[in-house]
């Protein structure tokens, strides 16, 4: 079976909130073609792209004050409104990793009434574990046990359903919690820094195995004992946890942020404990992911 994201052609998602098929502006898309691609692209990603040296300098350029000059552009090129921000003078971020990581107002994310989104971004969402084999390159391998490095956990979520949450660049990236819970402490996985842009995934959902992760266990009412992972990426300089462990959370509250990059925040759910909204499926299966916005529902 040949993958629907097997080629480089262009990038297209369902807006959920017009239901109308849009292509996403990918940043250096060009580039990233290039790494994934070709044979001297692929050599050049693993002796550049992966190593930590890269992501750190560009993690140190985020936070210094040189960066401060990058905002406007960025504001511009994706059409963010400040105004549903709590600063809303660009002037007023110290650097571009305080305007990326900026806080939101909480009246413009308003909280469903069931599982809800952990973030902004674009949804793919499984209601199995078997879906996924079929849905990406044939013979990329993506388990949960290489993802979380425990055989335990890997049996306990066997067939169960998992939905992952891409950032891009724009869009607003701290991430809350998607129900109410008790929330354990964080647990790092070292890795690598390859991208995750939609370029790099269509390849193979193996990146995720091999970047730098982290993931904490929601123990919840109704929906079972959920995973909650976040994955750096190239130039991402920290995944920051602001939560604290072993207490109980309220649905919305905030997690943590993300520095400077693309992310991805992926999340595993026992069989048979949640129901994903159908149209998140649909889309996916259709080869498109899905526009959410952080509170909104996507489960019950």
């Amino acid at each position: 079976m040949t993958s629907r994201f097997e080629y480089m052609e262009p990038i297209f998602f369902k807006n959920r909130r017009n239901n109308e098929i849009q292509e996403e502006y990918v940043p250096s898309g060009k580039i990233l073609s290039w790494f994934y691609n070709k044979p001297l692209g692929k050599v050049s990603l693993h002796l550049l792209m992966k190593r930590k040296l890269v992501s750190s300098l560009g993690g140190w350029y985020m936070n210094s004050r040189l960066s401060k000059g990058l905002i406007t552009k960025f504001i511009q090129r994706n059409n963010i409104d400040l105004s549903i921000y709590q600063i809303k003078d660009s002037s007023a971020y110290q650097n571009f990793n305080d305007f990326f990581y900026r806080k939101i107002e909480v009246s413009k994310r308003p909280i469903g009434d069931a599982f809800v989104s952990p973030s902004d971004g674009k949804i793919l969402a499984f209601q199995s574990m078997t879906d996924v084999a079929s849905f990406f390159i044939k013979g990329s391998q993506f388990t949960i046990s290489s993802f979380l490095k425990n055989n335990h956990l890997a049996k306990k979520y066997a067939d169960g359903a998992m939905i992952i949450v891409r950032l891009a660049p724009a869009d607003y990236h701290r991430f809350h919690f998607p129900a109410d819970g008790l929330i354990s402490k964080s647990k790092l996985i070292k890795g690598k820094y390859f991208s995750v842009s939609p370029l790099a995934l269509r390849q193979s959902l193996q990146i995720f195995c091999q970047n730098t992760r982290v993931y904490s266990t929601l123990q919840t009412d109704d929906y079972g004992d959920v995973i909650i992972s976040e994955v750096g990426a190239s130039m991402v300089g920290s995944i920051l946890q602001t939560y604290q462990a072993n207490t109980t959370v309220k649905k919305g509250s905030e997690k943590g942020y993300f520095a400077f990059g693309g992310s991805t925040i992926v999340l595993f759910f026992e069989k048979g404990k949640v129901k994903i909204d159908q149209d998140l499926l649909d889309n996916t299966h259709s080869g498109l992911e899905t526009t959410v916005k952080m509170g909104e529902n996507i489960a019950s």
